[in-house]
């Protein structure tokens, strides 16, 4: 019975040592070895196995990890006075220095972001401060990452997340962005007036450039019309001049005389008491003597005619 006490105390002895003497490190994690106080390295990941007399260990996270500085009042270079909160990201790249350079990392680092922030926003006015954010948090880390290389700790970023200025700087803000948004309006309006302005000359000056080609149109066409007009009128009064010359080579001398005599007719019932006899009446009557029969011919009845007296002289 005894025996088996002391068996089972044994085993379980051999248990919680053997509990003690294997350790399992994570990927992500590392195990600093001390031997009766001596660090003997690193270990890890996997399996590791430590003698838990006069073996100790310490855990080391490797991932990346951030810490939050709460509000620090600093004063910029024009000396207003600001409150500032912002979030350092960090990871240790050396395991063994971590451990051994110092005692509390996340306490080291809160002062030595709040002696770092004053120092970099002392040398930045207050509107770099507002407006070049991005600046002042590569400043913050590099400087945070010079004093933490030395304890085995890389700074990887930076991020500032709220500035609050006093109230009387906000208030002046205010009115500032008022007036800038006023002034904006102004420009854009003017630029608005501008360009209408230009567009509606250049409008204009395309209507006129259109109204002058439409009148210079006009008027050729106008021009070409009156030609072709000219044209054809001539054309028909030589078609008409070519027609009576092609009749008048029809005509005798016969028919002639006799539209003479019907003229003369005309002329002769006419109320007036004056007359123009043309030159050519002499040479008319000649051609209607020579149309009359001679002496002693005798007419298609029979008789004789008697010759016609001489012509005298034309009376007025």
């Amino acid at each position: 019975m005894i025996i088996g006490i002391v068996v089972a105390v044994v085993v379980l002895a051999l248990l919680f040592g053997g509990g003690l003497a294997v350790k399992i490190v994570k990927e992500y994690q590392r195990v600093v070895l001390f031997r009766l106080g001596r660090a003997v390295g690193t270990r890890g990941p996997g399996l590791v196995l430590v003698n838990p007399v006069i073996d100790r260990v310490s855990w080391v996270d490797l991932r990346e990890q951030y810490l939050e500085v709460p509000h620090q009042t600093a004063i910029t270079a024009d000396n207003a006075p600001i409150s500032i909160d912002f979030i350092i990201f960090y990871k240790v790249v050396d395991p063994s220095v971590s451990v051994l350079a110092v005692q509390n990392f996340a306490g080291a680092a809160l002062n030595v972001a709040a002696t770092t922030l004053r120092s970099v926003v002392g040398d930045m006015p207050l509107d770099d401060v507002l407006s070049k954010r991005e600046d002042m948090n590569a400043s913050l880390r590099v400087r945070l990452d010079d004093v933490t290389e030395r304890w085995g700790v890389k700074v990887t970023n930076v991020e500032v997340r709220e500035v609050n200025p006093p109230p009387g700087v906000l208030e002046a803000m205010t009115r500032q962005m008022s007036a800038e948004r006023t002034r904006r309006a102004q420009v854009t309006e003017a630029e608005g007036q501008k360009s209408a302005a230009i567009i509606g000359s250049e409008g204009e000056r395309q209507a006129a450039i259109t109204i002058a080609d439409g009148k210079q149109q006009a008027a050729v066409l106008a021009a070409e019309g009156e030609r072709q007009a000219t044209l054809l009128r001539a054309q028909g009064f030589a078609t008409a001049l070519d027609a009576i010359l092609q009749v008048a080579r029809g005509l005798d001398n016969n028919t002639m005389l006799l539209q003479y005599l019907e003229t003369l007719k005309q002329v002769g019932a006419s109320p007036s008491t004056k007359f123009i006899v043309p030159m050519e009446l002499t040479g008319l009557l000649n051609g209607l003597r020579g149309m009359l029969p001679g002496p002693g011919a005798s007419s298609g009845d029979g008789t004789a005619t008697a010759p016609a007296a001489p012509a005298g002289p034309p009376s007025a």
